[in-house]
């Protein structure tokens, strides 16, 4: 049984397929289509399909659409709270949107927004682009797969405790809305899945978090990670005021009033203005508020489930800082975060649901229980390009390059020599971290390593660079560290340690780790270890391999125009090795 899962609906545009409980393969469209998180937020983007992430999907595993059985979408208008039922119902908007009254929470362009959902399975029919469009033929329309929609809301949540290594686990999601819901906890155990409660708009933590983005002259839906980054320069001066805001009341809910930013706080910082200290600290303070709210709701479904391990999804819980709180501070005794949290990792959530619910009934049809046959021990889920492939497009680009007889030691050197490397290796990751498949690798050990890895990708000097460590050294580099595949949990770098690997150690002392095993990428795994011989650190650097405003790298033209566009020193992809200073002679 194939399944398809499918996120459209507000950003991150995604697609993963599951082939009888075994997730094949996972993707971003904004990959492919070189639009970072594929689209925006808006109602006019809504009926746009990851066409490209489908069509990678299902040539992972050899299919057409005529082949998938069901087809999962994470969003049920059915939930929608302006949804018609009748049959044959119009939908209406106004030639003046801004002059149009309309209820608290709702918009003017919602008719048209819930008229592309429910023409999602019409629009995947018919919509592929010409040069798909053979992959998305044949399809029987009578009898042809089943299209399920998903409560936005449950496919975070399959997506955490369905791909978790926790056979029960409490559930905890967060973002900025679902169909009407912005939190969601809940418990899975005995194979069961129970939602407990949840917390609805207006009240949203995401929201309130992408509006304060806003105010602070980043993008919203697109830059929260750096006013996350930015809250480690400053104070929780206006705490008080954002506790005003966001109130815990109890029973795993709170309340997030109009923040009135302007009122509170006065002018926004324009992008790309100077920042003040008010600026950090406005930051500061809401990190500081965001942390305390969600460990008050971590505490408490920690009591009502009594389970001592949790899973966490939603855009929220891509704050690695406030994951960390909770790791902390908390009563779990181990937490695990999904690595496409955010939207894109709701169509792997709707496939596996789909998948273990329809898997599950046949099961107990039978007097059986199903079984999960899959956790996400690692995210390298999208495309690979062979080493025929990648030697064909070097010789048509007419690019110089010389086959490596050792990849791992010889891009060690260069690392070791002081070089900062393109490494192209194996299956894209899913999710927005960079993990060794797509990165930007160099020595921590240089102090000026993170001001020039931030000019190479024309980013803004506050934000740090994160390391990966051997899983087996982590420990001793960073205090308590424990296995972190990730980047998704900071740990505090050892005081023994910290002048070794400088570049690494953000302004709080702290470093967002990712660690690394053999089994998850075996070459990534032997690159740290020859860095490691040659200099006594099993740490690298490791940035996602993009510059500013594009997604990362997915094909090897990608690879290459991102290399000769920006001042990387070498570029390992596959087995080949490209050197700007070899190509100039």
């Amino acid at each position: 049984m194939y399944t398809l899962g499918i996120n459209a609906v507000y950003h991150d545009s995604a697609a993963a397929l599951v082939h009888d409980g075994v997730v094949i393969a996972a993707a971003e469209d904004e990959r492919f289509t070189h639009v970072k998180h594929a689209k925006r937020p808006v109602p006019f983007s809504t009926w746009q399909l990851p066409f490209d992430a489908i069509d990678a999907c299902l040539r992972e595993a050899g299919i057409t659409l005529a082949d998938v059985d069901h087809v999962a979408y994470s969003y049920d208008p059915a939930l929608f709270p302006d949804m018609p039922t009748r049959p044959g119902a119009t939908i209406a908007l106004p030639l003046d949107p801004s002059r149009a009254r309309i209820e608290a929470n709702a918009s003017p362009w919602d008719p048209l927004f819930l008229s592309y959902i429910v023409n999602a399975k019409a629009q995947l029919l018919d919509g592929a682009p010409h040069h798909l469009r053979k992959r998305f033929a044949g399809v029987d329309r009578e009898n042809g797969f089943v299209w399920h929609n998903v409560e936005h809301h449950l496919a975070h949540e399959a997506s955490a405790f369905l791909a978790s290594p926790f056979d029960a686990c409490a559930v905890l999601t967060m973002d900025g809305r679902g169909e009407g819901v912005t939190t969601s906890l809940g418990e899975f155990r005995d194979g069961k899945y129970k939602r407990i409660t949840q917390v609805e708009l207006p009240h949203s933590l995401g929201l309130l978090y992408e509006a304060v983005t806003g105010w602070l002259g980043f993008l919203h839906s697109s830059d929260e990670y750096k006013v996350m980054a930015l809250a480690s320069f400053g104070e929780p001066a206006y705490a008080d005021q954002f506790r005003e805001i966001v109130q815990y009341n109890g029973n795993g809910h709170y309340t997030v009033a109009d923040p009135h930013l302007v009122d509170r706080f006065g002018v926004p910082r324009e992008r790309g203005g100077p920042l003040e200290q008010r600026h950090f600290d406005i930051a500061a303070s809401l990190q500081c508020v965001l942390e305390e709210t969600v460990l008050e709701m971590a505490r408490w479904l920690h009591t009502r489930t009594g389970l001592p391990k949790l899973c966490m999804a939603g855009g929220v819980a891509l704050n690695c800082v406030m994951n960390s709180y909770v790791r902390d501070n908390g009563p779990f005794d181990d937490i695990w975060v999904q690595p496409a949290a955010g939207d894109a990792g709701t169509a792997l959530g709707a496939a596996l649901w789909t998948d273990y619910r329809l898997r599950s009934e046949a099961a107990q049809a039978a007097g059986e229980r199903a079984e999960r046959r899959w956790q996400m021990d690692h995210a390298y889920l999208g495309p690979a390009f062979d080493d025929e492939t990648i030697e064909q497009f070097l010789r048509w680009s007419k690019t110089s390059y010389r086959r490596l007889d050792n990849i791992a030691e010889e891009a060690a050197q260069l690392l070791a020599d002081g070089h900062v490397i393109g490494w192209y290796q194996g299956r894209t990751e899913f999710g927005p971290r960079a993990l060794g498949a797509r990165s930007i690798l160099a020595s921590p050990v240089d102090p000026g390593m993170q001001a020039k890895l931030n000019e190479i990708k024309d980013r803004e000097d506050f934000r740090p660079v994160a390391p990966v460590v051997l899983e087996e050294r982590a420990a001793q580099w960073f205090v308590g560290a424990r296995r972190a595949p990730f980047m998704l949990f900071i740990f505090d770098v050892q005081p023994g340690k910290a002048e070794r690997i400088p570049a690494v150690r953000h302004v709080d002392g702290t470093a967002r780790i990712q660690t690394v095993n053999r089994d998850q990428h075996p070459l990534y795994y032997d690159l740290i270890a020859a860095f490691e011989r040659r200099t006594g650190v099993p740490v690298l650097v490791n940035t996602s391999f993009n510059t500013r405003g594009e997604p990362m790298v997915n094909s090897p033209r990608d690879a290459l125009e991102s290399f000769w566009t920006s001042p990387l020193d070498a570029l390992v992809i596959g087995p080949f090795l490209v050197r700007k200073s070899e190509a100039r002679a």
